[in-house]
């Protein structure tokens, strides 16, 4: 890869743009598996250990192609964190928009 297209790439992987649309996301997935975490402690949606108020690991790859495949489209922190209380979501948005990270 250049330089250039490298740069994009990191780019919109990481915000979870793709120039590919649900139906051929959820299409290349759908018999893709993700072996389930090793470690019981850990939540079965992002394989890391976390308390169940806090946000799942976007980062994680078992979180963003678990989602992917359900979803037809890659994570945003906003999803990884949508099962939070608003005071956690408003803490992470923060935290986020200070490393000029996108939240949604």
């Amino acid at each position: 890869m250049s330089q250039n297209s490298d740069k994009l790439y990191r780019e919109n992987s990481y915000r979870g743009n793709v120039a590919e649309s649900e139906p051929e996301l959820k299409a290349k997935l759908k018999d893709w598996q993700i072996l389930p975490p090793m470690n019981p402690l850990a939540c079965k949606e992002c394989a890391t250990v976390h308390a169940p108020e806090a946000p799942h690991n976007m980062e994680s790859l078992n979180y963003k192609y678990n989602f992917a495949k359900a979803n037809g489209r890659w994570p945003t922190w906003a999803d990884a964190c949508s099962h939070c209380s608003e005071e956690i979501k408003q803490l992470v948005k923060g935290l986020l928009s200070d490393k000029g990270i996108d939240y949604a």
